[in-house]
């Protein structure tokens, strides 16, 4: 009998619910931490990025004005079905960063246990953020949160799996759409994830995953005047001082990179991150003589 031939793989990025190759029809090669081929990823170009911008703000609408509960329900539908793929990311998360299975085993656990994480506090955020505020006079105010709109997420360059999914989360959790930048180096378990995505409830659009070089991706997001916020945690000092600059010609809000131990629980610094605050003042009037008010 003679040896069966493996099917490889064809990775390709995820825009508006669709898996297109690179516009450009470019991609390059990934290797594992010892310098073993894994595969081809696509090589996104600036077309890819725009693209993916047109899609994010399309599904703005019907995912920022879905309920939180339902949010909350289509984010643990996403643990379900990455659980069911626990092995693929084991295999995956252990060729990227050179670890053990049994270590790879442990990040691909914690990653669906954080994506659990945020899918329960979709509803929970605005309370913490949220409510009525102490005012002087016959009137009262409700301050709430509501999404910033598309937000660019330069994923960690090294936590190739818990990293993305600890930056991506809190930002579809508070009702955002997402195009996110993966790993230069170890971008499959982003690959990967997007097609978790596309099996799961969650609308096309609402994440968008490119892979390719990060300076060439973030710089166009980080320009692009439909962009509302970008996330630099993937962007080294030089490009994200870069990017930062480009950013504020719109008034774009900017999450800088900051030193993050993954492992440890999260609080919710990212999700607050990419939330705005309506605040609505409604008169009272008065009561009685002794000015009591309702």
């Amino acid at each position: 009998m003679s040896d069966r031939l493996t099917v490889l793989k064809t990775y390709k990025l995820y825009v508006g619910g669709k898996f297109p190759r690179s516009e450009s029809g470019r991609v390059y090669e990934v290797t594992d931490s010892k310098g073993k081929w894994l595969a081809n990823a696509p090589l996104s170009s600036r077309k890819d990025a725009r693209d993916a911008v047109v899609a994010a703000r399309k599904a703005f609408g019907a995912w920022s004005g879905a309920t939180a509960y339902n949010r909350g329900q289509v984010l643990y539908r996403v643990a379900e079905m990455l659980e069911g793929r626990r092995d693929q990311f084991t295999r995956e998360v252990a060729d990227a960063e050179g670890l053990s299975k049994s270590k790879a085993a442990a990040v691909v656990d914690a990653t669906i246990d954080r994506w659990v994480w945020y899918a329960g506090w979709t509803d929970k955020i605005a309370q913490v953020v949220g409510g009525g505020n102490p005012v002087a006079g016959p009137f009262f105010n409700l301050s709430s949160p509501e999404p910033t709109g598309v937000v660019a997420v330069l994923a960690p360059q090294e936590s190739s799996f818990l990293g993305l999914v600890s930056v991506l989360a809190p930002v579809i959790a508070t009702g955002n759409t997402a195009i996110v930048v993966a790993s230069e180096k170890s971008p499959l378990p982003a690959l990967s994830l997007a097609e978790v995505l596309a099996t799961s409830d969650v609308p096309g659009g609402v994440v968008n995953v490119l892979s390719g070089r990060t300076a060439e991706i973030a710089t166009p997001l980080a320009a692009h005047q439909d962009v509302n916020a970008i996330d630099l945690t993937g962007a080294d000092e030089v490009l994200a001082k870069e990017l930062e600059i480009a950013a504020a010609d719109n008034l774009k809000r900017v999450l800088r990179p900051q030193p993050v131990d993954y492992a440890e629980t999260p609080g919710t610094d990212r999700m607050t991150a990419f939330l705005e605050t309506k605040t609505v003042w409604h008169p009272t009037g008065s009561l009685g003589a002794s000015g009591s008010s309702y």
